[in-house]
């Protein structure tokens, strides 16, 4: 059966992490997931994928370990999501803590989704170079691999290269959280074949979502890899498309709230609930 989960940007203007994060618990949801920008360069030369001005959340949204640390302390069931963790623009020793840590104080409740960016300048702020960064991602998500399940462990790369170390804590699961691959990019399903334990797209009626699974489940086989789990973000709240997608076999349905104050939130969060409740 099929999982349902919410998403939001976190900011500093909406529904805190706190009250969201009981709220979903309460309501029988299985997971959240929150996106991750340091910054949003005040250049902005590049264009935002979403074809429109950029959202002001974007620059506004807090740190996702630090939310979803908040979170963890006052749930005990909810999965905590990150939809997705700039890998490139973060340091993978430090990161490989923070995760693993966040995975021990939550009892072993952490969905690691990873993603590469689309903001050149962002990237570069944080000295990593666009036209490489999927190279750096996996190097780095290989690397933080090493770490979580090795007592001294060490990874040689072109852009990662470190001597055996000792890091801890490990996480709970084992071999780490599930890594979850936020991409719809031409090689996605090689590279979450190779290095990640699952796929999450966003949805878009011009998607051709049917042939992507095949494609992901083709690229599973060649690696190895039986089952490649799938979660769909932005599912929203049409009863027929979400029967689409459940048709599909996927793992997990991610409905979208605003970054809004708790009487905006609230209202949808009751209505998604409705809408799970029926769907199953």
């Amino acid at each position: 059966m099929a999982e349902f989960g919410i998403s939001m940007f976190p900011t500093d203007y909406a529904i805190q992490p706190i009250e969201l994060a009981r709220a979903a618990e309460e309501r029988g949801f299985e997971s959240m997931f929150f996106p991750e920008h340091t910054h949003i360069p005040a250049s902005r030369k590049t264009p935002f994928p979403g074809g429109t001005e950029l959202p002001k959340e974007y620059w506004h949204t807090h740190d996702p370990f630090v939310a979803l640390g908040a979170a963890a302390a006052v749930t005990k069931k909810l999965k905590l999501g990150t939809g997705v963790c700039l890998v490139v623009e973060r340091d993978p020793i430090t990161l490989a803590k923070e995760v693993a840590s966040l995975d021990m104080i939550s009892g072993g409740r952490v969905i690691f989704g990873i993603g590469a960016g689309w903001n050149v300048e962002e990237m570069e702020n944080h000295g990593a170079v666009f036209k490489r960064r999927w190279k750096i991602v996996r190097e780095k998500i290989l690397a933080m691999r090493q770490i979580w399940t090795r007592e001294a462990a060490e990874f040689h790369g072109e852009f990662v290269n470190f001597d055996p170390i000792w890091s801890f804590p490990k996480p709970v699961q084992a071999g780490g959280p599930p890594i979850i691959l936020g991409s719809q990019s031409p090689r996605t399903f090689d590279r979450v074949a190779e290095y990640c334990d699952g796929w999450m797209p966003i949805y878009s009626p011009r998607y051709d979502l049917a042939a992507s699974l095949k494609a992901l489940a083709e690229a599973g086989m060649k690696a190895g890899r039986r089952k490649l789990p799938v979660s769909m973000f932005g599912v929203g709240p049409k009863e027929e498309r979400i029967k689409t997608l459940l048709d599909l076999g996927l793992e997990r349905l991610i409905f979208g709230l605003p970054p809004a104050p708790r009487d905006t939130v609230l209202p949808m969060l009751d209505k998604y609930a409705e809408l799970k409740a029926k769907a199953r």
